[in-house]
């Protein structure tokens, strides 16, 4: 599986929210001074203070996006990996699912695109509790995941 191509998926989908929370940022700034006559604001000075911090809490958003971008343009994933480790494809089976797991050190719970759009692999960051439970196993490990509250058990089937 081109792991390359997985991080250019993972990539324009940050760009994507990069995006976003630029548009987001710039339409509550603009709000928060232009958006009420100064009467209201003098009547309601409650809905330009909502405002600007929603501005704020889009501008942090926007912050960590572009902290995430940075931190893909210099990672390289290892080209065959027989341990788990990060930019690595995980495969774990148990009696009623199987899931494959792309290790990246960013992008939690993105959804990408196996080859030719077969199948989808869910980005897992190594802090995640997956990511943690998973670090440094081979196939053939058993792995003991609490997720959603919900106790399971999987078996790594395959590791590249």
């Amino acid at each position: 599986m081109d792991k390359n191509d997985l991080l250019s998926q993972l990539q324009a989908h940050l760009k994507a929210s990069e995006r976003d929370a630029r548009k987001a940022m710039e339409a509550a700034a603009t709000e928060a001074r232009e958006g009420a006559t100064p009467a209201e604001k003098r009547e309601d000075s409650r809905v330009a203070l909502e405002q600007a911090g929603l501005a704020r809490g889009q501008k942090e958003r926007l912050s960590r996006v572009l902290a995430d971008l940075a931190m893909l343009e210099g990672f390289a994933p290892p080209r065959k990996a027989k341990r788990i480790e990060t930019g690595t494809i995980v495969e774990v089976e148990s009696d009623d699912v199987g899931r494959t797991f792309f290790i990246a050190p960013v992008g939690a719970g993105v959804e990408l695109t196996g080859p030719g759009g077969d199948g989808y692999l869910t980005v897992v960051t190594p802090a995640s509790p997956i990511g943690r439970a998973v670090m440094g196993c081979v196939a053939g490990d058993v792995v003991e995941i609490v997720a959603a509250g919900e106790r399971r058990e999987w078996t790594v089937s395959f590791v590249e």
